[in-house]
């Protein structure tokens, strides 16, 4: 019988270092996008662009999204303050999505499609990120390292 119990135990911590790695990879995956984006927030097209897209003071906006998207993901990424990450990207991703890809003002079909797909994008980005709000970053992250 304890030999059962022994079996069980093992698989289970082998099971939940498994199911870690995979929490893990999926922040990585998550995260990448906004580290790499945020960097070209701070260039002279891009706020050029945003600014065409009718952002306000797309000069300090514009930057200032760039360092929510890198802080942001970074926090995700490494599992630090992970949930203070994750509504760092929700408040990147909010106006972000509405005043970047607002498709229903798009005439020309194709690109109004394009926007669409871009703002669901966003959208589903948005869900992962309030799903790391809640729930955190997971057993293999410095948040978890710092709760031991």
């Amino acid at each position: 019988m304890a030999t059962d119990s022994i079996a069980v135990s093992k698989n289970a911590e082998a099971t939940s270092i498994g199911q870690g790695a995979v929490v893990a990879l999926g922040r990585l995956l998550y995260a990448v996008i906004f580290v790499m984006a945020g960097a070209n927030h701070f260039n002279k097209q891009t706020i050029g662009y945003a600014a065409s897209q009718g952002v306000p003071l797309a000069s300090i906006a514009v930057p200032l999204s760039g360092v929510l998207a890198i802080v942001g993901g970074l926090s995700i990424l490494l599992g630090y303050r992970a949930k203070l990450g994750a509504w760092l990207i929700v408040l990147f991703l909010i106006p972000v999505t509405l005043m970047m890809h607002k498709f229903w003002t798009v005439s020309d079909p194709m690109m109004a499609q394009i926007q669409m797909v871009m703002f669901m994008k966003n959208v589903s980005m948005l869900g992962g990120a309030l799903l790391i709000s809640h729930f955190g970053a997971g057993p293999i992250s410095l948040d978890a390292r710092g709760s031991r």
